[in-house]
């Protein structure tokens, strides 16, 4: 393999998941850490760490020009992003290859391109993908206003740079329309550096459907079938599962292939996700697209036995994919839960020290994480502590041992999610396969 020594900018347990690829593939790995994480897994187990800052995300792994340093010191030869923090900014990636390192990802024209969800809607649309009725950029009131009467309301403003759930307002009528519009501007310049929104049709209460895609630098395209990513608070996935109860075999070939056409047509070259909403009579229309491994991969990983991580690095070194899409079988059924260190009432960040931990364990059950007994979760970074994953032969049998492994599941010293998990694999909704985004507002 071309590359031999990966830094992974990133921590947790998605740092350690590139950890494992890169060690069973035969190569080394250098970790980066804020001084908050010392003690993290991540440092421990990589080939070595180089401390990059103070606590704070902007002080440390969101410091560009220190990341960028410590691959240089370090003797790197390739950058991995994981997932979050860097994962997606085209100026960092910019920067990664012209200081001579490979990103483990797609190319920034490519980056850029999905990152701007208008010109990502118009690839789309090209490639034949079905697209919610929407808009380009819109700058003045005038504009705003006879889309939103063209469209028709509730309509939904975004930021054309948004993502991971952000950025985005539901109109129900006028007399909302243009306040919504200026908050989004507003909330999208502070977040994402860009004031850019457009509008599209909103649909109350969708499915959410992805397809993982994969693809190399000699035209082989592929998928690997879909995820349902419906279980959501304020847009943000909880709980995903793999396959969706909605999509029969011929549905999901031909959902899967029109992604990969798309992500054909653009000179994919990577990992990816391309997400669509599927609306009450059971049409799907096309979101956004992720140009990154997704957290909720592992339950693709389940069902296909295909390690993604390492085809990603595979890809990255400029090697063929190492299967066909007639080699891909779906097999079973796959349930992930995201486990957060979080306020079970108010879902307000809960860190602090794990005083006492048990992780389930068994046939068919699988938790990355990077917690331990005695760990102090910091509280400068996302909530999510780990990911517990289930597989089994059929949907029934998967959410019997996602109740069982639940059960099982102890973590003492903070708050966690773990309960609400409970609530949601003992529902009948969820049991009967009844999901949408407004599933937990329905949660008794």
């Amino acid at each position: 393999m071309s590359i031999r020594k990966v830094l992974i900018a990133n921590r947790g347990e998605i740092a350690l998941r590139i950890i494992r690829a890169c060690r069973e593939l035969g190569l080394q790995t250098v970790a980066i850490y804020s001084t908050a994480d010392k003690n993290a897994l991540h440092v421990r187990f990589a080939d070595e760490a180089i401390c990059i800052g103070a606590p704070s995300s902007a002080d440390s792994y969101l410091n560009i020009p220190a990341v960028l340093s410590a691959a240089e010191i370090s003797g790197a030869d390739a950058i991995h992003p994981g997932y979050g923090f860097l994962a997606e900014n085209d100026g960092f990636v910019e920067l990664v290859e012209r200081c001579g390192f490979k990103f483990i990802g797609p190319s920034v024209k490519l980056i850029r391109l999905m990152g701007d969800k208008v010109r990502a809607r118009q690839a789309m649309i090209e490639a034949g993908v079905p697209v919610l009725p929407g808009t380009g950029i819109l700058n003045e009131e005038v504009e705003v206003h006879r889309a939103a009467d063209d469209i028709g309301y509730p309509v939904i403003i975004k930021a054309a740079a948004g993502g991971g759930g952000r950025g985005m307002k539901i109109v129900n009528d006028e007399s909302g329309l243009i306040p919504a519009w200026l908050t989004t501007r507003t909330e999208a310049n502070a977040a994402f550096g860009c004031a850019d929104v457009y509008i599209e049709k909103y649909i109350a209460n969708p499915r959410h459907i992805e397809i993982q895609v994969m693809a190399d630098s000699f035209g082989n395209v592929l998928h690997l079938g879909e995820r349902e990513c419906s279980i959501q608070r304020r847009h943000q996935k909880l709980l995903e599962e793999a396959p969706s109860t909605v999509l029969d075999a011929a549905e999901r070939e031909r959902l899967g292939m029109l992604a990969a056409r798309a992500v054909g047509n653009i000179g994919y070259d990577s990992v990816g996700t391309v997400e669509f909403l599927m609306d009450q009579q059971g049409d799907c229309y096309f979101v956004e697209m992720n140009t990154r491994i997704q957290v909720e991969h592992t339950i693709t990983e389940m069902i296909t036995g295909i390690d993604l991580v390492q085809e990603q690095l595979r890809v990255a070194a400029g090697e063929r994919l190492s299967f066909t899409q007639e080699q891909v079988n779906i097999e079973g059924h796959a349930i992930e839960c995201r486990i957060n260190a979080e306020d079970p009432v108010t879902y307000a960040p809960s860190p602090g020290q794990i005083t006492a931990l048990h992780l389930p364990g068994g046939f068919g059950v699988r938790v990355d994480t990077a917690i331990y007994a005695q760990y102090t979760v910091p509280p400068f970074y996302d909530s999510l502590i780990a990911k517990l994953i289930v597989h089994a032969p059929d949907r029934t049998q998967a959410i019997s041992r996602l109740r069982r492994a639940l059960d099982e599941f102890v973590v003492s010293g903070i708050n966690t999610n773990i309960d609400l998990y409970r609530r949601i694999a003992s529902s009948a909704d969820f049991v009967e396969g009844h999901l949408d985004t407004g599933f937990l507002t329905r949660l008794q």
